[in-house]
This record gives structure tokens, C-alpha cells and sequence, in this order.
């Protein structure tokens, strides 16, 4: 999947459909009494504050490297990536849970049901909105990889947390309006809580995902295969080489990878031939891939992989 960086529409569009929706929803829960419209303003609320905290990673992401951190500030994005899964969980489907077993133990008859079904299929159509656009957005990026495995092979959070958040947030639009139905038939607003309970369990299981994907992240992920297959024949073909070692490659932002190379060099040629060489791969790498930004070819007699796999 490629990993090249995008810009911020697709999280400012989110933000915006997200404060939207949180103030109607939260107007409606004021009027109608609804545990479940509660749930779902707070939800918004939490969306809202992720898509800014995936923004400002984004910004801190393209600082240049300086003395402290030589290799960059890219990895701020996953950081704040994760801070965002555990916002989903905790802000998200905690307070989901708890809102709903209060609502059980106390529970309260909601009244004019109509505009929070009003106010639902706003929020629906303006969620749906927001979410085609992350997932044009994640389509184009992931080539052709299946759905789940460029989830997996993605090294840009914001693309897959936004399309995974929205569908999270339609998903528990339609739980609320299937509550809100149940207690309106039923006359047990019992329902209504336990729409609320179920609102949580989707935004914990959604958050155990992001957090899951956005620590591979943080911890460091390779590049993909065919990249670390390239830097590997762009040297290997070079009349003064012997032998490729390990390639070790990590990506410290979508578009920000650190590459290093050990490599075999023949035992008759000199210094200065050494030093061509290296630049001349530096230039291929440079301007075949530029999202490797830094690569260090480290001279090793024998090299050979230790790692396997690259």
C-alpha cells in the first residue's frame, strides 16, 4: 500500500460533519431524553477531538529533523494515533457503557422521539457523506491489496482510523434508532439503555483495533516487501559488490522511511571507488523512492542477511 502522505480534507470534512451532528444530537438528547442520542452526541464530541489530534500529528510529523532528533519528528503521528484509540475507547465506548447501565437503573421515558429520529437521519447522511470521501480516499491508496490486508500493510493512521471511526459512527446511529424504535413500541425504555450499552461495545472493539494497528506503528513497522526488494537490486547489480547483506528498514512516518543496508564490497577496489558507488546508490534510491529519506550503506565482509525475509 502506498505510502505516500496525504493532506487534511478528508479529516477537516470529518471534523466538521462531527461537530455538526454533535450539536444536534446533543439538543435532541435535551429535548427527547434519550440515553442513546446521548451516547451518540458524545461519540461526535470524541470524533471531532480525534480528527484534530490526527491533524496536529500530521502538522508535527513534517518537522525537520534537528540536533535532539536527527531522524525526524514523524513518529508523532502514530503516537497521537494511538492517543486517539485510546480516546475511542475510554471518552467513546466507556462512557457509552456507563450512560447505558445508568439509564437501565434509572431509567427515564423519552419524550418526542420524532426529532431524535429527525436529528438520527441528519447525522446519518452527513456521516455517510464524510465517510465515502475517507473511503475514495483509502481505495485509491490501497491498490490492489484487499480491503483488510492494506489495513494491515497501511502506515497511514489518519486514512484508516477515519474510514473505521465513520463506520463506527453509522453503525451506532442505526443501534440508537433501533433502541429508540423498541422503546417507543415497547413502552420500556429499557431498550433505549441497552442501545447505549451496544454503542459502547462497537466503539471498544473499533478502538482495540486502531490501538492494535497504531502500536504496530509506534513501535516501528518495515517497509514493503517490494521497496526493501528494490533497494536490494539497485545494488546488487553494481560491478564492485559481492554480496547484500540485511536491509533493515522502518518507517518513522507514511512517508518517511530509514533504510540500512550492509553490503559486501570487493576486496580489490579502493576507497574512492567505495565512495562512487554508495553515491551512486544513494542517487538511484533518492530518486526512485523518495520517501526513503535516509539510507546507510554500511560496508560488512561476508555480509549476509541475518533477519531473513527482506
Amino acid at each position: 500500500m502506498s505510502a505516500t502522505g496525504h493532506d487534511n480534507r478528508t479529516l477537516l470534512i470529518a471534523f466538521a460533519a462531527n461537530l455538526g451532528i454533535a450539536v444536534a444530537k446533543f439538543a435532541a438528547a435535551a429535548v427527547t431524553g434519550s440515553s442513546a442520542m446521548l451516547t451518540e452526541g458524545i461519540h461526535s464530541v470524541v470524533d471531532s477531538l480525534n480528527q484534530l489530534l490526527l491533524i496536529y500529528g500530521r502538522r508535527q510529523a513534517r518537522k525537520p529533523p534537528d540536533r535532539q532528533h536527527p531522524l525526524g519528528y514523524g513518529r508523532e503521528l502514530y503516537f497521537w494515533s494511538f492517543v486517539v484509540a485510546i480516546l475511542v475507547f475510554a471518552a467513546g465506548g466507556g462512557v457509552s457503557i456507563y450512560e447505558g447501565v445508568i439509564h437501565i437503573m434509572a431509567p427515564e421515558h423519552a419524550v418526542s422521539p420524532l426529532i431524535a429520529y429527525g436529528v438520527l437521519l441528519i447525522a446519518f447522511v452527513l456521516e455517510g457523506g464524510s465517510t465515502w470521501v475517507a473511503f475514495k480516499e483509502f481505495r485509491e491508496a490501497k491498490g490492489e491489496l484487499g480491503w483488510f490486508q492494506a489495513l494491515r500493510h497501511s502506515k497511514d493512521p489518519p486514512a484508516f482510523i477515519v474510514l473505521l471511526e465513520n463506520g463506527a459512527a453509522m453503525a451506532g446511529i442505526l443501534v440508537a434508532a433501533f433502541g429508540l424504535a423498541l422503546s417507543q413500541l415497547s413502552g420500556d425504555p429499557f431498550f433505549d439503555g441497552a442501545a447505549s450499552i451496544v454503542i459502547g461495545f462497537i466503539l471498544c472493539l473499533t478502538a482495540l483495533l486502531l490501538a492494535v494497528e497504531s502500536k504496530a506503528l509506534l513501535i516501528g513497522e518495515s517497509a514493503d516487501p517490494e521497496l526493501v526488494a528494490g533497494l536490494r537490486a539497485a545494488a546488487a547489480h553494481r560491478s564492485g559488490i559481492t554480496a547484500i547483506g540485511t536491509i533493515a528498514t522502518i518507517h518513522q512516518a507514511p512517508d518517511q522511511i530509514f533504510a540500512v543496508m550492509s553490503v559486501d564490497f570487493d576486496d580489490h577496489i579502493d576507497a574512492g571507488t567505495v565512495e562512487r558507488i554508495v553515491g551512486e546508490i544513494e542517487a538511484e534510491v533518492a530518486r526512485r523512492w523518495p520517501a526513503v529519506k535516509r539510507l546507510y550503506i554500511r560496508p560488512e565482509q561476508g555480509a549476509r542477511d541475518t533477519i531473513g525475509g527482506e
